[in-house]
């Protein structure tokens, strides 16, 4: 449940055709799934194996067609298992599927779009090469939180303007055609997301934009400022919806009580929105149901029911209309 998604760009989304959507990647596990409930064209995700360990885990994530992609910290021998993941995304381009990857290798809330690995080019350039009539689309995608770590959160999701692949391939391509090609997407994602530069002035950016109460994920306002050096002070929004916080927690008590322990055990502050997300999923929902029924048995039907429907409405007051400051 989130308090806002603002989605440009879907025109940008071929309706057919082999699509490698290139996203930034802010926060965690939560990026796929905002982006593949905002998208029209079913997607296959490349993420980092790690996120596999647990079998229940690894189950989850393959019904939501995420596919592992081992990195050198995964280990060295583990890095063969990767010819099997670039045989599948090969098949999945050849038949016209849609494929997602988060070409920056690793998750970063920092708002800045860093440096693009490689891997994805061997994606792409391995699946023209075997079949040179196939047409690849990229579509940068740019996803900026107005605070990456509260959930439920406003976020905005921007999509760019399709490159063709094809245009820098070459059947004896070099790293400069590829720098092209990696230049093309950055170019987009930089003006698709809240982009600050990552230079020693990086953390008095952030903290400016932060002072001035700014809404990032109006990305082409924010990205303004930041080039023209001028920085417009936004009035702080006040809280309407405040006094709801606490009428939640008491009535959600062992939800809350089982996030506050599992955030405890969180050392990776990106995957805190993931999380959060998960437990609330999983436990707020059948919390109510119970509580539900045991109203139902010490009072009436009719009773457990409106206790319900406010428990599930007072929610969804709060998710929409509660202001969420920068961070």
């Amino acid at each position: 449940m989130s308090k806002k998604i603002i989605v440009n760009g879907k025109e940008n989304i071929p309706k057919k055709g082999a699509v490698l959507f290139m996203v930034n990647h802010p926060n965690g596990l939560i990026d796929p799934l905002i982006i593949t409930t905002n998208n029209p064209r079913t997607n296959y995700f490349l993420t980092r194996a790690a996120s596999f360990k647990k079998p229940l885990v690894r189950w989850f994530l393959n019904s939501l067609n995420l596919i592992p992609i081992y990195r050198i910290r995964d280990g060295v021998q583990q890095l063969n298992k990767n010819k099997g993941v670039f045989e599948k995304c090969f098949n999945l381009l050849d038949s016209h599927k849609a494929l997602m990857i988060f070409p920056e290798g690793s998750h970063d809330k920092r708002r800045t779009v860093r440096s693009l690995s490689k891997g994805f080019s061997r994606i792409v350039f391995g699946a023209i090469e075997r079949n040179p009539k196939l047409q690849i689309q990229l579509i940068p995608v740019g996803i900026t939180y107005q605070d990456s770590s509260s959930y439920p959160f406003k976020v905005s999701l921007n999509y760019g303007t399709p490159i063709l692949a094809n245009d820098f391939y070459k059947s004896n391509f070099h790293h400069s055609d590829i720098k092209k090609m990696k230049d093309v997407i950055s170019d987009q994602l930089k003006v698709l997301s809240v982009h600050i530069p990552l230079t020693e002035d990086y953390e008095k950016w952030r903290e400016k934009l932060n002072s001035a109460n700014v809404d990032f994920t109006k990305v082409d306002e924010v990205n303004s400022m930041i080039q023209s050096n001028i920085i417009i002070k936004k009035n702080k929004k006040v809280n309407l919806v405040k006094f709801l916080k606490p009428i939640i927690i008491l009535n959600s008590l062992i939800p809350w009580l089982l996030w506050k322990y599992v955030k405890n055990k969180i050392t990776d502050f990106e995957f805190i929105s993931t999380f959060k997300f998960g437990v609330g999923s999983l436990t707020v929902v059948p919390f109510f149901l119970v509580n539900s029924y045991i109203i139902c048995n010490l009072f009436t039907l009719q009773s457990s029911i409106i206790y319900f429907a406010c428990s599930i409405l007072i929610l969804l007051i709060y998710s929409k209309f509660h202001s969420t400051p920068a961070g």
